[in-house]
């Protein structure tokens, strides 16, 4: 019982030398908030994918112009890509990151392999949202707001989850690279958001600029 209290403890004092998106209650409150907030959009997209089955002729939500329309979005192969709508995943998906952190809030701790297991979900994820963003801008020409919603958010999700992975030894990596990430994931992050909305920006200027 002793060790166990001792091995705690450690724990405890090593969270509290680490940035506060990698102790486990600011990750836990960050995972909530990232994961509902993409989570609800999910939800969003599944009614809308719903009222454009019944109802083909149904002018979605987000509809605003021929650049910004979820419908265009609905109705391509790409929004289905493994055979039904991909917010599905989405509800599954950010549902289970809710889950973990309302997890860590209420005190508890995973063993390495379900950090592992996490990670691969986010980086999963990562290239999918990353192959949805080149679909809709260079394949089907147009833009869905709640898909770029969720891409807002996981984008810090990949990003923190990465490097609360590698400051926890989860992901192995040198004292350099843990350095690195506890000094520049939140640049790296803002950079990454920034450049999403410039490739939309530039590729579809007469959605926010008229003409």
């Amino acid at each position: 019982m002793s060790t166990s209290r001792a091995d705690a403890d450690s724990i405890t004092v090593n969270e509290a030398e680490l940035p506060a998106l990698r102790r486990a209650v600011p990750f836990g409150i960050f995972l909530v908030l990232s994961g509902a907030i993409a989570w609800i959009a999910s939800g969003i997209l599944v009614l809308e994918r719903l009222a454009l089955y019944k109802n083909p002729d149904y002018v979605t939500s987000c509809d605003f112009n021929p650049w910004v329309s979820c419908g265009t979005i609905m109705k391509s192969q790409q929004a289905a890509l493994l055979g039904f709508p991909n917010p599905f995943l989405g509800i599954v998906g950010f549902g289970i990151v809710i889950t973990i952190g309302m997890a860590l809030l209420a005190g508890a701790r995973f063993a390495r392999w379900y950090w592992l297991g996490l990670q691969a979900g986010v980086t999963l994820a990562m290239v999918f949202i990353i192959w949805l963003w080149s679909q809709a801008l260079y394949e089907i020409n147009a833009l869905c707001l709640y898909c770029m919603v969720v891409w807002a958010m996981m984008i810090p999700m990949f990003m923190f989850t990465t490097a609360r992975n590698i400051a926890h030894g989860v992901i192995p990596a040198s004292a350099g690279i843990k350095r690195f990430f506890a000094e520049w994931t939140w640049v790296i992050t803002i950079v990454l958001l920034v450049l999403t909305a410039a490739s939309i920006f530039l590729r579809f200027p007469q959605a926010f600029l008229g003409g």
